[in-house]
Formats: C-alpha cells, sequence, structure tokens
C-alpha cells in the first residue's frame, strides 16, 4: 500500500486540526472484496474509479468509537476489517447491543438518507479498518445510479427485519434460548480459528449484552452449557461442541 495522507471528515472542525483523522490510501473500490457484500456492488466501474479517489479510510482501535448516538455522521462507512457493536443508551443510562456489524457491512445508511443524526453508538470490538465515504457522493449516486439506491432499500429493510427478529426474540424466547442463538450467531457470522473456537472473542459484559440479560446470568448460563458439554471455556475463549443441541435450545 502506498503512503496514506491525513484527512478530517468530521465536518464539524471546517479543515481545522481534530483527532477525527481519515486516511487516504492507494487500493481501488474496484478491488475491494468488502463491497462484494453490500449496496456498493451495485456500482458501475466508473463510479467505484470516481469513490476510490472521493472516499477515505479511518482505523479504529479495539474499544475506540466509530460514531456516537445524536451526532451527524455525514456520509457512510463500509467495514473493511474487524467488527463493532452498535449499542443504544437505555433511559437507565445503561448500553444496550442491538447488533453486531463486520466486513463488508455499511454504516450509516438511514441517517445519511434521512438527515437525521445516528439513532445507535458504534464501538469496535477489535481493531478496525473501513473506508467513509462522503453524504453529497452518496446521494449523488442515489439519485443517478437506480440499481444502487435498490440495494440500499433492500440492506435498510434487512436490517429493520434483523431489529424485528430481536424484539422478537426479547419478548418470546427465554435467556438461554437467546444465548445459544447468540453463540451460533456469533459462529456462522464472524467465523472460528483452526481450533474451532469462536474468532470474535467477546468480553462476558458485551456477550451479555447482545443476549440482553445480566453479566452474572451470563456466566452462569455459559458455566451450564460447559458443564452439560455444549461448548468449551477457556478464557475469552469460546469453542462450540455441540451446535445441534445449541440450535434446538433455542426453538
Amino acid at each position: 500500500m502506498q503512503p496514506e495522507t491525513a484527512v478530517c471528515h468530521g465536518g464539524s472542525c471546517h479543515g481545522a486540526p481534530c483527532g477525527n483523522v481519515a486516511w487516504h490510501v492507494a487500493s481501488g473500490c474496484e478491488q475491494c472484496l468488502a463491497k462484494k457484500s453490500n449496496a456498493l456492488d451495485a456500482l458501475r466501474k466508473d463510479d467505484l474509479r470516481q469513490l476510490s479517489a472521493a472516499r477515505s479510510v479511518r482505523r479504529w482501535r479495539k474499544g475506540e468509537t466509530l460514531f456516537e448516538e445524536g451526532t451527524a455522521i455525514n456520509g457512510i462507512l463500509c467495514i473493511r476489517e474487524g467488527s463493532c457493536k452498535l449499542v443504544k443508551l437505555t433511559e437507565n443510562g445503561r448500553h444496550q447491543t442491538v447488533r453486531l456489524a463486520g466486513a463488508g457491512e455499511l454504516l450509516g445508511q438511514r441517517s445519511t438518507i434521512s438527515g437525521e443524526t445516528a439513532h445507535l453508538s458504534a464501538v469496535a470490538l477489535e481493531d478496525m479498518r473501513g473506508c467513509f465515504i462522503a453524504k453529497a457522493d452518496v446521494m449523488a449516486l442515489l439519485e443517478t445510479q437506480p440499481a444502487f439506491s435498490m440495494a440500499v432499500m433492500k440492506a435498510i429493510c434487512q436490517d429493520l427485519r434483523e431489529t424485528d427478529d430481536v424484539l422478537v426474540d426479547m419478548a418470546q424466547k427465554t435467556v438461554t434460548a437467546r444465548l445459544a442463538h447468540a453463540l451460533l450467531y456469533l459462529s456462522a457470522r464472524f467465523g472460528e480459528t483452526p481450533d474451532g473456537s469462536l474468532r470474535l472473542q467477546l468480553s462476558r459484559e458485551d456477550l451479555a449484552g447482545i443476549v440482553g440479560t445480566a453479566v452474572e446470568s451470563c456466566i452462569r448460563l455459559l458455566s451450564g452449557f460447559a458443564r452439560d458439554g455444549l461448548l468449551e471455556l477457556d478464557g475469552r475463549r469460546i469453542r462450540l461442541l455441540d451446535k445441534r443441541r445449541l440450535a434446538r435450545l433455542h426453538g
């Protein structure tokens, strides 16, 4: 990769020095594998070349915030590497994890189109890299490229459906069922290491946030799963031993 140059895309500093640094890189959108999993894959080669010139790349360390609830994103983020959690601040001051996002996903589509501020915060679960595409560039493509517009709408509908599924699970499924489902989801979406452990190693607090339960309950259920031979625990490492039984627990 050629040397990178810093450019701020935060919007609020209007070009003044700030900590909201982005990085222009030489690798093009045409060759990027991440776009294969999102609406950008519907764009023509000419459009992708223009995006390559206009977009910038951000890097985040584990635990850093990509954007905060209530702030203007002013564009979309395409995750190239790593994963993050999308969280909502509840009335009692706790952060409820709504969903996880990983490589190939776009963030900020709804806020960019609606002009609203972000309704969730995004926090890196591991070191991340992602491309930022400014709102003006996104809106121009939406207005001129029907295939891209349709792909974005489908992605937003998919996000809404997943949110509905989470709400139904929260209302109708037991904590045990939700934990079993979360473990299977982590395996299917983010993969496993060669020894069979979940590749994305979450803290018990983060896992409890996904399930929607107290940390203590999550730890107790994981220990019970281990005693029953469903999984193996080694610190944060979780190795699923019986996915069929976990699937039956979710129902």
